[in-house]
């Protein structure tokens, strides 16, 4: 069961708003819905799912149930809060953007209400492909100024242009793998396009008329005509073409960057990502793991009792217990937060900010959007 709350984040002073309605709906799920047993100081598990997924993945769960269960029970007794990307898990769009693996400012915007709801908690991230590379970003461009206290990632896509080359190489990649998460990607298009076409003159709405009737579409084909339009804000979004925005949003690069304890794991078959940056951008904040078999976001092994589980979730216990509770560091150098005409904004970045909306609605049941890799 999880509580879900919307905040609402402004655009900023960068667009027009005769073009762009100011204002996103955000969807953070918090887990468990009761936690005033839970002293403030509790470390949270911020996570972020896969391309078109949401809280209700199994992947998410296998991590956030045990985590999230009391300490006298087994558990490390962690809050944890999912922030939904635009569009899934049942958020609505009410702009003329949805997300990609490049556009961070949706997640600090998140990390600015969490930390303000709970300024003594530590803030642990926890993020899933796509969501990964969203994270990695994150703490790469904030430096010794990030709200996460350390980071864990998933089956990080790292360099785009190079993985979407070699998925779409192979006879599996490209008609399985490459259609099946093009195909939920149109998908979640279609059913906010209303939204996102309300002004047919606009750059957004040509592109999400043409991509919801691409034949047979591959998840860069979605890109090539949608993401790099709408895939974030401006600048530097629009880019030219698919891999000028690959070229942008891939986070290998961006590793040096990191200045918070981070551990990233990816699996050595993982068909979806082939290309794993081993040596962290010699970055000794950054810790690479290479698994031999796990697939992409699988990491399955047997087990007498429910059949198969994931043993991925063991280690990931260790590392949130570890960097939650275990390690001490300083008081983090977090750039504060004011209020202004009702949103929350941190100073030095007053084109972003959020405010927590009226509605809140309890989510019972592990039901989601269905479709072939809809979590990838």
């Amino acid at each position: 069961m999880e509580l879900c709350k919307f905040i609402e984040v402004s655009c900023g002073v960068l667009f027009s708003i005769t073009r762009f309605i100011p204002t996103t709906i955000r969807g953070l799920d918090f887990t468990p819905v009761d936690d005033t047993h839970l002293p403030p100081e509790t470390p949270i598990i911020v996570v972020m799912h896969g391309l078109t997924g949401g809280s209700y993945e199994s992947y998410v769960r296998a991590i956030l149930a045990p985590a999230c269960m009391p300490v006298h029970q087994g558990g490390l007794g962690y809050r944890a809060v999912v922030v939904n990307f635009r569009g899934c898990a049942g958020v609505p769009v009410t702009s003329p953007q949805l997300y990609s693996a490049g556009h961070t400012d949706d997640l600090r915007q998140a990390l600015f209400y969490i930390s303000h709801r709970f300024p003594e908690a530590p803030l642990l991230g926890l993020s899933f492909s796509l969501g990964a590379n969203v994270m990695t970003r994150y703490v790469a461009e904030e430096g010794e100024h990030s709200r996460l206290k350390s980071a864990c990632v998933l089956a990080c896509p790292w360099n785009l242009s190079a993985n979407t080359s070699k998925l779409t190489s192979t006879y599996i990649g490209r008609h399985i793998y490459a259609k099946g998460m093009g195909r939920n990607l149109v998908n979640l298009l279609k059913r906010h396009v209303d939204t996102l076409a309300k002004d047919p003159d606009h750059d957004v709405a040509k592109a999400a008329a043409v991509t919801i009737g691409l034949t047979k579409p591959t998840i860069n084909m979605f890109d090539e005509h949608f993401t790099r339009i709408a895939g974030g804000s401006s600048p530097p979004w629009p880019f030219a073409s698919a891999h000028d925005y690959y070229e942008y949003a891939s986070s290998h690069k961006m590793l040096s960057a990191v200045r918070v304890p981070l551990l990233a794991i990816n699996a050595a078959d993982d068909p979806v990502v082939q290309d794993v940056p081993m040596d962290a951008g010699g970055n000794g904040w950054v810790i690479m793991a290479l698994t031999p078999y796990g697939g992409h976001l699988g990491w399955f092994e047997s087990d007498e009792a429910w059949g198969v589980k994931r043993w991925i979730t063991r280690p990931v216990m260790e590392w949130l217990r570890a960097t939650g509770t275990d390690l001490v560091r300083a008081v983090p150098h977090w750039r504060p937060l004011h209020n202004e005409g009702g949103f929350l904004k941190e100073v030095g970045t007053d084109r972003l900010g959020c405010k927590e909306l009226d509605r809140s609605d309890i989510i019972v049941g592990t039901k989601g959007e269905g479709g072939l890799f809809a979590g990838l």
